[in-house]
Protein backbone atom coordinates (compact mmCIF):
# COMPACT_ATOMS: atom_id res chain seq x y z
CA UNK A 1 0.00 0.00 0.00
CA UNK A 2 2.81 2.41 0.84
CA UNK A 3 4.18 1.96 -2.70
CA UNK A 4 1.04 3.50 -4.17
CA UNK A 5 0.98 6.25 -1.53
CA UNK A 6 4.61 7.11 -2.28
CA UNK A 7 4.04 7.28 -6.03
CA UNK A 8 0.88 9.34 -5.46
CA UNK A 9 2.80 11.82 -3.31
CA UNK A 10 5.48 12.07 -5.99
CA UNK A 11 2.87 12.93 -8.59
CA UNK A 12 1.16 15.51 -6.39
CA UNK A 13 4.34 17.17 -5.13
CA UNK A 14 6.50 17.01 -8.24
CA UNK A 15 4.15 16.55 -11.18
CA UNK A 16 2.95 20.14 -11.32
CA UNK A 17 6.39 21.80 -11.56
CA UNK A 18 7.58 19.13 -14.01
CA UNK A 19 4.63 19.64 -16.39
CA UNK A 20 4.71 23.43 -16.05
CA UNK A 21 8.40 23.55 -16.91
CA UNK A 22 7.89 21.40 -20.02
CA UNK A 23 5.59 24.09 -21.43
CA UNK A 24 7.51 27.06 -19.99
CA UNK A 25 10.95 26.25 -21.37
CA UNK A 26 10.15 26.72 -25.11
CA UNK A 27 8.25 29.94 -24.38
CA UNK A 28 10.35 31.75 -21.79
CA UNK A 29 13.73 30.70 -20.50
CA UNK A 30 13.42 33.27 -17.69
CA UNK A 31 10.21 31.63 -16.48
CA UNK A 32 11.78 28.20 -16.82
CA UNK A 33 14.71 29.33 -14.67
CA UNK A 34 12.29 30.43 -11.94
CA UNK A 35 10.48 27.10 -12.05
CA UNK A 36 13.82 25.27 -12.05
CA UNK A 37 14.93 27.27 -9.01
CA UNK A 38 11.74 26.12 -7.28
CA UNK A 39 12.51 22.52 -8.22
CA UNK A 40 16.00 22.83 -6.70
CA UNK A 41 14.97 24.69 -3.51
CA UNK A 42 11.66 23.01 -2.78
CA UNK A 43 11.16 19.85 -4.82
CA UNK A 44 14.56 18.22 -4.16
CA UNK A 45 14.18 18.36 -0.33
CA UNK A 46 10.52 17.38 -0.66
CA UNK A 47 11.50 14.28 -2.63
CA UNK A 48 13.59 12.96 0.25
CA UNK A 49 10.93 13.95 2.81
CA UNK A 50 8.38 11.80 0.97
CA UNK A 51 10.79 8.87 0.82
CA UNK A 52 11.56 9.24 4.53
CA UNK A 53 7.91 9.49 5.56
CA UNK A 54 6.43 6.65 3.55
CA UNK A 55 9.35 4.30 2.98
CA UNK A 56 11.68 5.06 5.90
CA UNK A 57 14.35 5.81 3.30
CA UNK A 58 16.96 7.87 5.10
CA UNK A 59 19.27 10.57 3.82
CA UNK A 60 22.64 10.55 5.57
CA UNK A 61 24.74 13.59 4.77
CA UNK A 62 28.03 13.74 6.69
CA UNK A 63 28.72 17.36 7.70
CA UNK A 64 32.41 16.74 8.28
CA UNK A 65 34.53 19.11 6.11
CA UNK A 66 31.50 21.11 4.91
CA UNK A 67 32.67 24.14 6.88
CA UNK A 68 36.10 23.87 5.20
CA UNK A 69 34.81 24.11 1.64
CA UNK A 70 36.25 27.11 -0.23
CA UNK A 71 34.12 29.67 -2.01
CA UNK A 72 34.37 27.82 -5.31
CA UNK A 73 35.50 24.26 -6.01
CA UNK A 74 35.01 21.29 -8.31
CA UNK A 75 33.19 18.24 -6.94
CA UNK A 76 34.42 14.81 -8.05
CA UNK A 77 32.07 11.97 -7.17
CA UNK A 78 31.05 8.43 -8.04
CA UNK A 79 27.68 8.06 -9.77
CA UNK A 80 24.85 5.61 -9.10
CA UNK A 81 21.47 7.13 -9.96
CA UNK A 82 19.52 10.08 -11.32
CA UNK A 83 18.75 10.70 -7.66
CA UNK A 84 22.41 11.69 -7.21
CA UNK A 85 21.52 15.13 -8.60
CA UNK A 86 18.79 15.96 -6.04
CA UNK A 87 20.96 14.29 -3.38
CA UNK A 88 23.74 16.83 -3.90
CA UNK A 89 21.23 19.67 -4.19
CA UNK A 90 19.96 18.74 -0.74
CA UNK A 91 23.39 18.10 0.78
CA UNK A 92 24.85 21.40 -0.47
CA UNK A 93 21.64 23.39 -0.63
CA UNK A 94 23.44 26.70 -0.04
CA UNK A 95 25.61 26.21 -3.15
CA UNK A 96 24.73 26.80 -6.80
CA UNK A 97 25.60 23.40 -8.22
CA UNK A 98 25.99 22.74 -11.93
CA UNK A 99 26.43 19.19 -13.22
CA UNK A 100 28.31 17.64 -16.12
CA UNK A 101 25.68 15.25 -17.50
CA UNK A 102 25.07 13.25 -20.63
CA UNK A 103 23.08 15.09 -23.30
CA UNK A 104 20.33 12.45 -23.27
CA UNK A 105 19.19 13.73 -19.87
CA UNK A 106 18.30 17.02 -21.52
CA UNK A 107 15.37 15.38 -23.30
CA UNK A 108 12.24 13.59 -22.11
CA UNK A 109 13.18 13.07 -18.44
CA UNK A 110 10.37 14.53 -16.30
CA UNK A 111 11.43 17.18 -13.77
CA UNK A 112 15.08 16.85 -14.82
CA UNK A 113 15.46 17.77 -18.50
CA UNK A 114 14.12 21.32 -18.51
CA UNK A 115 15.83 22.08 -15.22
CA UNK A 116 19.21 20.97 -16.60
CA UNK A 117 18.78 23.03 -19.76
CA UNK A 118 17.34 26.14 -18.08
CA UNK A 119 20.15 26.24 -15.52
CA UNK A 120 22.74 25.63 -18.27
CA UNK A 121 24.36 22.52 -16.89
CA UNK A 122 26.95 20.91 -19.20
CA UNK A 123 25.13 18.51 -21.51
CA UNK A 124 27.79 16.28 -23.06
CA UNK A 125 26.94 14.20 -26.16
CA UNK A 126 27.84 10.52 -25.82
CA UNK A 127 28.52 10.14 -29.53
CA UNK A 128 30.12 12.29 -32.20
CA UNK A 129 33.34 14.28 -32.27
CA UNK A 130 35.26 14.58 -28.97
CA UNK A 131 35.95 18.20 -29.92
CA UNK A 132 32.25 18.99 -29.48
CA UNK A 133 32.35 17.63 -25.93
CA UNK A 134 35.48 19.65 -25.16
CA UNK A 135 33.93 22.87 -26.51
CA UNK A 136 30.86 22.23 -24.37
CA UNK A 137 33.09 21.87 -21.31
CA UNK A 138 35.00 25.03 -22.21
CA UNK A 139 31.77 27.06 -22.32
CA UNK A 140 30.60 25.43 -19.11
CA UNK A 141 33.88 26.31 -17.34
CA UNK A 142 33.55 29.95 -18.38
CA UNK A 143 29.98 30.10 -17.06
CA UNK A 144 30.66 28.56 -13.66
CA UNK A 145 33.61 30.88 -13.05
CA UNK A 146 31.69 33.99 -14.10
CA UNK A 147 28.65 33.03 -12.01
CA UNK A 148 30.49 31.64 -8.95
CA UNK A 149 28.87 28.24 -9.40
CA UNK A 150 30.05 24.82 -8.22
CA UNK A 151 30.71 22.30 -11.03
CA UNK A 152 30.08 18.62 -10.34
CA UNK A 153 31.62 15.88 -12.46
CA UNK A 154 31.20 12.10 -12.35
CA UNK A 155 34.47 10.71 -13.80
CA UNK A 156 32.92 7.26 -14.36
CA UNK A 157 30.90 8.88 -17.14
CA UNK A 158 27.82 6.76 -16.49
CA UNK A 159 25.80 5.38 -13.59
CA UNK A 160 26.93 2.23 -11.82
CA UNK A 161 24.13 -0.32 -12.11
CA UNK A 162 25.35 -2.43 -9.20
CA UNK A 163 27.07 0.15 -7.01
CA UNK A 164 30.57 -1.03 -7.88
CA UNK A 165 33.04 1.71 -8.73
CA UNK A 166 33.92 1.92 -12.42
CA UNK A 167 36.92 3.32 -14.27
CA UNK A 168 37.63 7.03 -13.88
CA UNK A 169 38.14 8.97 -17.12
CA UNK A 170 40.45 11.96 -16.98
CA UNK A 171 39.55 14.00 -20.09
CA UNK A 172 36.58 15.97 -18.75
CA UNK A 173 38.14 16.45 -15.31
CA UNK A 174 41.37 17.80 -16.76
CA UNK A 175 39.63 20.01 -19.30
CA UNK A 176 37.55 21.70 -16.62
CA UNK A 177 40.56 22.35 -14.41
CA UNK A 178 42.61 23.63 -17.36
CA UNK A 179 39.90 26.16 -18.20
CA UNK A 180 38.79 26.90 -14.64
CA UNK A 181 41.52 26.14 -12.07
CA UNK A 182 39.98 25.64 -8.63
CA UNK A 183 40.19 23.40 -5.54
CA UNK A 184 38.80 19.87 -5.80
CA UNK A 185 36.39 18.34 -3.27
CA UNK A 186 36.28 14.54 -3.46
CA UNK A 187 32.87 13.16 -2.44
CA UNK A 188 31.42 9.68 -2.16
CA UNK A 189 27.80 8.54 -2.26
CA UNK A 190 26.13 5.19 -1.87
CA UNK A 191 22.61 3.76 -1.98
CA UNK A 192 21.27 5.26 -5.19
CA UNK A 193 21.95 2.23 -7.36
CA UNK A 194 19.33 0.27 -5.40
CA UNK A 195 16.57 2.70 -6.43
CA UNK A 196 17.69 3.75 -9.89
CA UNK A 197 14.63 2.19 -11.56
CA UNK A 198 10.88 2.18 -10.89
CA UNK A 199 11.19 -1.48 -9.88
CA UNK A 200 13.90 -0.55 -7.41
CA UNK A 201 11.74 2.18 -5.93
CA UNK A 202 8.84 -0.23 -5.52
CA UNK A 203 10.81 -3.16 -4.06
CA UNK A 204 14.07 -1.90 -2.50
CA UNK A 205 13.29 1.53 -1.14
CA UNK A 206 11.87 0.51 2.23
CA UNK A 207 14.35 1.09 5.10
CA UNK A 208 16.99 2.15 2.59
CA UNK A 209 19.85 4.56 3.19
CA UNK A 210 21.50 7.13 0.92
CA UNK A 211 24.96 8.22 2.09
CA UNK A 212 26.97 11.22 0.94
CA UNK A 213 30.23 12.50 2.38
CA UNK A 214 33.06 14.91 1.56
CA UNK A 215 36.26 12.89 1.81
CA UNK A 216 39.04 15.36 1.04
CA UNK A 217 39.57 18.88 -0.26
CA UNK A 218 42.59 19.46 -2.50
CA UNK A 219 44.10 22.84 -3.38
CA UNK A 220 43.78 23.77 -7.04
CA UNK A 221 46.23 21.59 -9.02
CA UNK A 222 48.87 23.52 -10.94
CA UNK A 223 50.03 20.83 -13.36
CA UNK A 224 48.83 17.84 -15.35
CA UNK A 225 50.69 15.58 -12.93
CA UNK A 226 48.83 17.04 -9.95
CA UNK A 227 45.51 16.68 -11.75
CA UNK A 228 46.15 13.01 -12.44
CA UNK A 229 47.34 12.37 -8.89
CA UNK A 230 44.16 13.89 -7.48
CA UNK A 231 41.97 11.85 -9.80
CA UNK A 232 43.80 8.61 -8.99
CA UNK A 233 43.64 9.31 -5.25
CA UNK A 234 39.96 10.22 -5.57
CA UNK A 235 39.09 6.75 -6.79
CA UNK A 236 41.03 5.15 -3.93
CA UNK A 237 39.33 7.39 -1.35
CA UNK A 238 35.86 6.74 -2.75
CA UNK A 239 36.39 2.98 -2.89
CA UNK A 240 37.64 2.96 0.70
CA UNK A 241 34.57 4.91 1.83
CA UNK A 242 32.20 2.57 -0.02
CA UNK A 243 33.87 -0.38 1.70
CA UNK A 244 33.47 1.26 5.13
CA UNK A 245 29.80 2.05 4.59
CA UNK A 246 29.04 -1.45 3.40
CA UNK A 247 30.97 -3.01 6.26
CA UNK A 248 29.01 -0.86 8.72
CA UNK A 249 32.14 0.75 10.16
CA UNK A 250 31.02 4.29 9.22
CA UNK A 251 27.39 4.48 10.30
CA UNK A 252 25.00 7.34 9.68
Amino acid sequence: MTNFITIGCFLVALGGPAILNIFAYPISRKLSVKISDYIVRVCAPRLFSILSTYKNFKFCGDKNLKSELPEQFLIVSNHQSLLDIPLYMRFLRDKKLRFVAKAELGRHVPLVSEMLRAHEHAMIPRTGSPSVAMKTLDSFAERVVARAQIPVIFPEGTRSRDGNLGSFYAAGFRRLLDRAPMPVAVCALDGGYKVSTLDGIMRKLHNGLYHVKILKIYPAPTSKQEQMRILEESKVLIQRQLDEWRAGTDAC
